[in-house]
């Protein structure tokens, strides 16, 4: 018991530290910007702040990154978009280390900001790292833990900030954003590309860039203050990654993956063409499989807070009636009704390489084999069906 009103008493002491001290002349505020990781989530990189002031012993990082597995309903709050992130705070060296081990490039740009601005950017985030302001509604593209380091130091230097266009700077998508982060051909790129619409396909202004940690420092490093000053005092590089092997392997990706099980479904659909059968349980698994990737992506746009799930036109491939067609399949003879919906569903997949051809929305590249063995079987089970009746 005596331990823990210790623990009380040195936690509060130092928060009415932390509420008292002011910043001496000597303090930098700088804006950390970590590489990428292995993880998916890791992909897009890591920003933050360093308050370094020696005269105070003082050297600390704030982030907006972290968040608790360990919450109750962690996957369905994520999956939900109602996942609450939290401000960190670390000693410099505790996450220089951490960076380090998990060689990862770590950037700083130091800020050119008035000792005024350094003292209320500092405080702010005292205050936002109080128990009861820690937390908020992450948002992948407008609220995260890059977009907030922009907000913030707009509040610092009361809205002084004008963000340039970098000189390599070209206007992309939100998609192509992610791209540029993520290979094309892996299984995180594939399940973005499933569970988010058409809304990331817009283009997003040179604002909207900073969703990105990697955009946070090219933006920062051409940006400049109302009175003229750059806002970045310095740049350097704090840690630089060690060189590594990729551990990418084509015989693991989706595309490879996804191209062997179309030659398996266009193998069985010609096999049944010549013997004139019907293999059921490749066209029951096909149908559960579309429809329960269908209901999900319904999910997504439906019932979730997320932005950018809505509008996704993966449901022209991914029907979610198909899973109500599994009774039909069953069926020696199917009604005439089911004829006309799988015409109905070639319609669909006619109408997805016009949405793509015409940049309405873009898929995923790994999913055009499975896209045209689907085709291919549909049309199978039209000229089956049709030959029965």
């Amino acid at each position: 018991m005596a331990k823990k009103i210790l623990f009380l008493l040195l936690s509060f002491s130092s928060f009415i530290y932390a509420q008292q001290l002011t910043l001496s002349d000597t303090a930098e505020i700088s804006v950390l910007t970590v590489d990428s990781g292995p993880s998916l989530y890791e992909n897009f990189g890591h920003s933050a702040f360093r308050i370094k002031d020696p005269n105070n012993g003082l050297d600390v990082t704030y982030g907006y990154g972290e968040f608790d597995f360990d919450a109750p309903n962690f996957y369905l709050k994520f999956a939900r978009g109602k996942l609450n992130y939290l401000l960190s705070k670390d000693d410099f060296s505790r996450f220089y280390q951490v960076y380090e081990y998990y060689n990862r490039t770590v950037k700083e740009q130091v800020l050119n900001l008035s000792q005024n601005e350094k003292q209320k950017l500092y405080n702010y985030l005292i205050t936002n790292y109080k128990p009861e302001n820690r937390a908020y509604l992450y948002e992948f593209f407008f609220d995260n833990c890059a977009t907030r380091i922009k907000d913030v130091a707009i509040i610092a230097t009361n809205n002084s900030i004008e963000f340039n266009n970098p000189k390599i700077f070209r206007a992309k998508t939100f998609r192509s954003l992610i791209y540029d982060n993520v290979d094309k051909n892996s299984w995180g790129s594939l399940g973005i590309d499933v569970a988010l619409g058409s809304v990331i396909d817009r283009e997003a202004t040179p604002e909207e860039h900073m969703f990105l940690p990697e955009n946070i420092y090219k933006f920062f490093e051409v940006a400049t203050k109302k009175d003229g000053s750059k806002l970045v005092k310095k740049s350097n590089p704090i840690f630089t990654k060690r060189p590594s092997k990729a551990s990418n392997s084509l015989f693991s990706s989706p595309l490879f993956i996804l191209g062997i099980i179309a030659i398996i479904i266009l193998f069985i659909t010609y096999k049944d063409f010549k013997k004139s059968i019907r293999t059921l349980w490749l066209d029951i698994t096909l149908f559960a499989f579309t429809g329960l990737i269908g209901v999900f992506i319904l999910l997504l746009w439906f019932a979730t807070d997320h932005t950018g799930t809505h509008q996704n036109y993966n449901l022209l491939w991914a029907f979610a009636l198909n899973i109500l067609m599994i009774g039909q399949l069953k069926k020696k003879k199917v009604k005439t009704w089911f004829i006309k919906y799988l015409k109905f569903l070639i319609i669909m997949l006619c109408l997805l390489t016009l949405h793509w051809v015409i940049g309405v929305q873009v898929f995923a590249i790994s999913l055009i084999p499975l896209l045209i063995a689907l085709a291919v079987r549909y049309l199978f089970l039209i000229k089956f069906y049709t030959n029965l009746s």
